[in-house]
């Protein structure tokens, strides 16, 4: 059955750190002709789209900023669809935070209704203990994602995951989580393209975001071997993708058996 639209991941599956992986952008261009919709899936949140659309572009990539979802994008939307009105604490870099404001968010560090916590590269002490104070107070935690760690070039950084687990253990908050594995970014993702939900295609090289979103999502999934997931991790899975690929080069041929 002919999908609806892809979501793609970038990290591992488009490019690692710098690096296009190759087929890459002849795959993208595959779609564009194709008349695919397509969107690109990011859970990093350290960055603005408008970041992610130049990274892509400088690599040769044939598409622009409106074909990218990152976890803050996702985020924004979902409290305004569901928390309109309510105003925020963010804690984000400079430039994400700007773009949160720029996108209509209440922003303030008084009294706040909502604790947002991205994957902020400049956080501090003041940042989390004001979160902390905001939390027992009576806020609401809401993160874009919950990854432990992010993948750079030849290793891997600290990301928000152990930020939310310390907030979430030190005042009983039960977070609210928008990027992947969540359904809510398939929810957002589908909204972006303008498609039915359940006949999209998840693509990508997490088997724990990637994946799992998918399968909690009960849409298929292309495993890509071309980033994290390796042919060892494969052995006894609880959650399988449907396909698995060497990389996003070898999927024009696999739609041709769809």
């Amino acid at each position: 059955m002919r999908p609806s639209g892809l979501m793609i991941d970038m990290d591992g599956t488009v490019y690692k750190g710098s690096n296009v992986i190759p087929g890459a952008k002849e795959f993208i261009d595959f779609l564009i002709e194709d008349g695919m919709p397509f969107v690109f899936l990011t859970n990093n949140s350290s960055h603005t789209r408008e970041y992610y659309g130049r990274k892509l572009t400088a690599m040769g990539f044939n598409v622009g900023k409106e074909r990218i979802l990152t976890s803050t994008i996702a985020t924004v939307r979902f409290i305004k669809e569901r928390r309109a009105g309510k105003k925020v604490y963010v804690i984000a870099t400079p430039e994400v935070a700007d773009e949160i404001e720029g996108l209509g968010i209440i922003s303030t560090e008084d009294d706040p209704d909502i604790v947002l916590l991205t994957f902020d590269r400049t956080i501090t002490f003041d940042k989390i203990n004001k979160a902390y104070h905001f939390l027992m107070a009576g806020a609401e935690l809401i993160a874009t994602h919950p990854d432990d760690l992010c993948p750079t070039e030849d290793a891997y950084d600290v990301d928000i995951g152990q930020f939310i687990h310390l907030l979430s253990y030190l005042t009983g908050n039960v977070p609210t989580i928008i990027g992947k594995p969540s359904l809510l970014m398939v929810e957002m993702a589908a909204g972006e393209m303008g498609v039915e939900k359940s006949k999209t295609i998840m693509i990508g090289d997490r088997l724990y975001t990637d994946i799992k979103m998918a399968a909690y999502a009960d849409i298929d999934s292309v495993l890509v071997l071309s980033g994290e997931a390796k042919t060892s991790d494969l052995v006894d899975l609880e959650i399988k993708p449907t396909y698995i690929v060497g990389s996003v080069a070898d999927i024009p041929d696999l739609f041709s058996k769809l």
